[in-house]
């Protein structure tokens, strides 16, 4: 039978609250809501228990960034009860709402600000009040509530006697009144989050956990190159392999099902498959020249009309940076468990998108989308699309095959030769200087490769898997020339913070991208685009004020005109204790260990966040050796719901941008990938010295919210870029900044 959020409610009857003439009625309804939750219904949001307990429920999933605790804390404080009275269902198809995707900083936004959850929360609180009023006599305004109880002098009620174990049956009310952050008592404070406990004694159970009876193991057998296809399978290969049950072969899919994981493998490793070889791969050498070749989809995001008017003739400076194409690399390989029986299957998966998932896994199988269950379990954090996807389509596969529960975990090369990438991208910037040294006009113009991405909610060819399956990912059309800019939108942080037409005082810019093919999966990598962007945009603001001679945050504060933005910027230099000057530093030496500082800062997506960050570096000048020391970076996002919480996300965007600006880059050869382990991708594990990082928190408690997880990594290469060229007066304009890269730009230092 299919489980339903509101079984439990139907043991003590269902209880509808309605209004008639101004006045309560209560009936009895008749059994369990039908159909998914609905949006704009209070009981898709909220269930109040007889004992006083509150059952929450969100289409926003915990994928280990504290969002959940967040989560509780909007429904404790709209309700006024204690935050271990609220219990949290988050992303299950057969309990939760459809928020769509888990991603681009926007869980805790969309919670808090558009009604949902915490307007949820205020409708309930508000449907009590009149509820109580009507019970006790009493007029709502002078009622009061603490911990879930109304009273009014000796008269109470609590949230369980009134409509405790019942349904509302009632809509979302937009206007019921939220609470001003001036009386919370729940918001604001930095409340521990309740799983780590079971997270670092081992107790929490991920999607590698899951066991269900019966249980089999599935591996697959990924293209030894890409764009192979398979010519042959010889299935009695693993005739002598125990354990085997079945090998799966449909197009370009090919699997093995066994009793126990290492049989599986051993299966996986003796199955003989002839491929027949995919075109070879670009020359990774010259990778950046073939993109500005390849036909192109062009947009114009902002274009002033007067941009090479102003740049002719002018003091103009020229730049080009350039940012490789970088994995996940999540430190657990992805895993997912299928039952598929018939025409139902259940998925445990650590997608990001569990209704979007329902879409497409009954594309995979063949299914209708109702006889699909998502369930959403933790994997390894990722940020954007590691193997979290494809791994739920592997075990659907396997599952559907042998009519049993099938538990498929990646290998670590198969996940890391075939995930999605973070793009790769070349940027062009152009600017000029007045007499005075203010900018007069800014041209930028960049190459980015994509394929596939999400797979949204019907392509699931945008992942490795449904490709093999046959399904194509979604269509590339070019497109040139550009058609004159819409509404402005700095959603992938392509508009420098400096244009007027953004957060800045520079009123001629142009801002042209072409997108091209991939050869590779691609998809969103934390910060997708933004980072990239404003490793150009935070250099060349650099490498400007450098030209002129002004200290460089002087310089941004100059060309800025968003004072929240300014904000931020001051906070992180007066917390580094910024030392003004122009960089490079004077005096020092041009051997041995150099200091340097760095600073930068965006409006993520142009409305979702205020950030800056200073970085204090050391570079080894003779072995090229950079060792970061310290990391400032200032936020304002709005009202903070949890201190502790936005001060982890901070920190640990610092911590990964080290790590992607310091040694990431996916390699590869003329067919295949070749970064496909610890020794062959370089990531922070592998001996970064981690530095002080610093978080600096504006709590503004009037407005709305904005994300917070992708704010700081997306400045720290730029940062980290300016220290090394305030240390050493060598600009690197090429992500990563390995050793090798800074001693070669050393060796041609005049």
């Amino acid at each position: 039978m299919k489980p339903n959020r509101r079984d439990f409610l139907k043991t003590s009857g269902a209880l509808i609250i309605g209004f008639s003439a101004g006045a309560l009625r209560v009936t009895r309804a008749q059994g369990p809501l039908q159909g998914s939750p609905s949006m704009n219904q209070l009981d898709s949001w909220i269930a109040i228990a007889a004992d006083g307990s509150i059952t929450a429920y969100s289409g926003k999933e915990e994928l280990g960034q504290g969002i959940s605790t967040a989560q509780q804390q909007l429904v404790a404080e709209e309700l006024s009860v204690p935050f271990n009275r609220v219990k949290l269902i988050y992303c299950d198809t057969a309990f939760t709402p459809d928020q769509a995707h888990t991603s681009g900083s926007q869980s805790h936004p969309t919670n808090f600000n558009t009604g949902n959850l915490a307007q949820a929360g205020a409708t309930a609180r508000e449907v009590l009040f009149r509820m109580a009023s009507e019970k006790l006599g009493v007029p709502v305004e002078q009622l009061t509530v603490s911990e879930g109880v109304i009273s009014s002098g000796s008269k109470r009620m609590t949230y369980g006697q009134l409509v405790g174990g019942k349904k509302f049956s009632l809509a979302l009310d937009p206007k019921a009144r939220r609470k001003p952050a001036t009386e919370w008592t729940v918001l604001g404070k930095s409340i521990p989050r309740p799983d780590l406990p079971d997270l670092v004694t081992g107790r929490f159970e991920f999607v590698h956990n899951v066991r269900l009876p019966g249980m089999l193991h599935g591996r697959v057998v990924r293209p030894p190159s890409v764009g192979a296809t398979v010519a042959s399978v010889d299935e009695s290969s693993v005739a002598g392999v125990p354990g085997v049950v079945k090998v799966v072969v449909k197009k370009n899919f090919v699997g093995v099902v066994a009793e126990k994981p290492w049989q599986a493998i051993q299966a996986a490793a003796h199955l003989k498959v002839t491929w027949n070889p995919g075109p070879a791969l670009p020359d990774q050498a010259t990778i950046y020249d073939a993109l500005r070749k390849q036909p192109a989809r062009d947009t114009l995001l902002v274009d002033s009309g007067d941009v090479d008017q102003k740049l002719s003739g002018a003091t103009v400076l020229k730049a080009t940076y350039l940012h490789p194409y970088q994995m996940h690399g999540s430190m657990g390989s992805s895993c997912a468990v299928a039952d598929v029986q018939g025409e139902k299957a259940t998925i445990y998966s650590a997608t990001q998108a569990v209704w979007y998932q329902k879409n497409t896994s009954a594309m995979i199988l063949g299914l209708k989308p109702e006889n699909i269950r998502v369930i959403f379990r933790r994997g390894s954090g990722c940020y954007g699309v590691n193997g979290a996807d494809t791994v739920t389509y592997d075990a659907l596969v396997l599952s559907q095959a042998v009519s049993k529960p099938v538990r498929v975990q990646l290998t670590r090369r198969d996940e890391m030769a075939f995930e999605n990438y973070g793009p790769a991208y070349v940027i062009d910037q152009r600017a000029s200087v007045d007499s005075n040294g203010n900018i007069t006009a800014w041209d930028h113009e960049s190459w980015s490769p994509g394929l596939g991405g999400r797979p949204g909610t019907n392509t699931p060819g945008n992942i490795i898997t449904g490709s093999l399956l046959g399904f194509q990912p979604a269509a590339f059309s070019p497109r040139s020339p550009a058609p004159a800019p819409g509404a402005f939108n700095n959603n992938s942080n392509g508009v420098p913070s400096y244009l007027a037409s953004g957060t800045g005082t520079v009123q001629s810019g142009r801002v042209l991208t072409h997108a091209v093919e991939s050869r590779f999966f691609t998809g969103p990598l934390r910060s997708p685009a933004r980072l990239q962007n404003t490793f150009a945009h935070e250099s060349f603001m650099d490498e400007l004020a450098a030209r002129v001679k002004a200290d460089p945050v002087e310089y941004r504060l100059r060309h800025l005109r968003d004072a929240r933005l300014k904000e931020v910027l001051q906070a992180a230099a007066k917390t580094a204790n910024w030392e003004s000057r122009p960089s490079p530093k004077p005096g020092n030496r041009g051997t041995g260990v150099a200091g340097g500082r760095g600073a930068a800062c965006v409006l993520y997506e142009g409305d979702n966040g205020y950030t800056a960050l200073v970085a204090e570096i050391e570079v080894n000048q003779d072995t090229g050796q950079i060792v970061v020391k310290r990391m400032v970076a200032s936020s304002d996002v709005g009202p903070i719901s949890n201190p502790d919480g936005l001060g982890n996300q901070v920190e640990g965007g610092a911590l990964q941008g080290l790590s992607r600006a310091l040694g990431e880059e996916v390699t590869w050869d003329n067919e295949k990938v070749t970064s496909v382990d610890w020794r062959t991708y370089h990531s922070l594990p592998l001996g970064f010295e981690v530095p002080k990082i610093e978080a600096v928190l504006i709590n503004r408690t009037e407005g709305e919210v904005m994300g917070a997880g992708e704010t700081s990594i997306t400045l720290v290469a730029a940062a980290i870029g300016n220290a090394i060229f305030d240390a050493t007066g060598v600009r690197l304009r090429e992500v990563p900044f390995t050793a090798e890269r800074i001693k070669a730009a050393l060796a041609t230092r005049g």
